[in-house]
């Protein structure tokens, strides 16, 4: 497993670690700290991290092997993204074919191309979800 989706399940899954993996895997995720760094802090050996973020990958991708939500996300993410691109192509087609609708599409076009980042951090602080 990369460390890409080693995060991935982490960010799904880390709070079902113990507080020591928590802490562990915090320091190598958002400290970015090296083993040799998380091993000095926490006052244990090297190898004793590393054993820490293998049984903490195992465990990440078990949960995830019984409860599918980063499939479920991928696959939901991946919709978005065909079903964005090709409304984008639907609209400069139509644009052409239909220059009277200029404005129109030029809306449409904005809209698809809007950052929402923005805007779904509101609504998860709202939720309580950040």
């Amino acid at each position: 497993m990369d460390k890409i989706q080693f995060m991935r399940l982490w960010d799904l899954y880390g709070k079902l670690l113990t507080p020591n993996q928590q802490e562990i895997t915090d320091m190598y995720f958002n400290l970015d700290l090296t083993v040799s760094e998380i091993a000095e802090q926490k006052g244990i050996s090297r190898q004793g991290v590393s054993e820490c973020l293998a049984l903490c990958k195992k465990q990440l991708q078990e949960y995830d092997d019984k409860l599918k939500h980063d499939r479920l996300l991928a696959e939901g993410d991946l919709f978005t993204s065909c079903m964005m691109t090709d409304v984008g192509i639907w609209a400069e087609k139509f644009a052409k074919a239909h220059p009277e609708y200029s404005a129109d599409i030029a809306e449409l076009s904005a809209i698809l191309d809007k950052d929402y980042s923005g805007e779904v951090s509101a609504l998860l602080k709202k939720m309580g979800k950040e």
